[in-house]
């Protein structure tokens, strides 16, 4: 039986169900794969929870924007608010007053993983919350206004250009 292990998983045989569940494992996964479960799970209890709850067919942009506001009570990045004597100072010299709020990049990674999460679960591309343009515009709105109160303002990375496509289309234009 065990020269046809193999053979038996790789052609669907029920044979291979018999197997010690130890030795049926699927492989562990992914750091990235594992929190997008583990996100999905917790958006998933948020809707539970909501009253009435909501159930995720029904799920739109405004439950996801208030999901994000609601992690915010769970973040560890302090953000200055306007009036405090250290708004746009990136490294404060004490302590202040000011609200911990989920940081612009977790949101918008938990976000990714979210979209990807929703159609991996059978949503479709166009009726994906998480792809509203209220989220982006959201998450616009928290990343410069958590740039504006550390003062670093954020310069997003320019994609490198390919040095040989260059040199080619520099080439053609100086032969005319």
């Amino acid at each position: 039986m065990s020269s046809n292990k193999g053979k038996d998983v790789a052609e669907g045989s029920s044979r291979g169900a018999a197997m010690a569940p130890d030795q049926q494992n699927p492989p562990p996964l992914s750091r990235y794969e594992s929190q997008k479960r583990r996100d999905w799970n917790t958006f998933g209890q948020y809707l539970r929870n909501q009253r009435p709850p909501v159930a995720l067919s029904q799920c739109n942009a405004n439950h996801v924007l208030e999901f994000l506001r609601y992690l915010d009570q769970f973040g560890k990045t302090k953000v200055h608010l306007q009036g405090c004597v250290f708004f746009g100072q990136p490294e404060p010299p004490g302590p202040c007053t000011c609200p911990l709020k989920q940081a612009w990049g977790s949101l918008d990674a938990l976000i990714g993983r979210l979209r990807a999460a929703f159609e991996e679960n059978g949503g479709l591309p166009e009726t994906n919350p998480f792809a509203s343009g209220a989220i982006r515009l959201y998450l616009r709105e928290v990343r410069d206004s958590q740039a504006k109160a550390r003062g670093i303002p954020y310069k997003k990375k320019k994609k490198k250009r390919n040095p040989m496509k260059a040199n080619d289309e520099s080439s053609s234009f100086h032969m005319q």
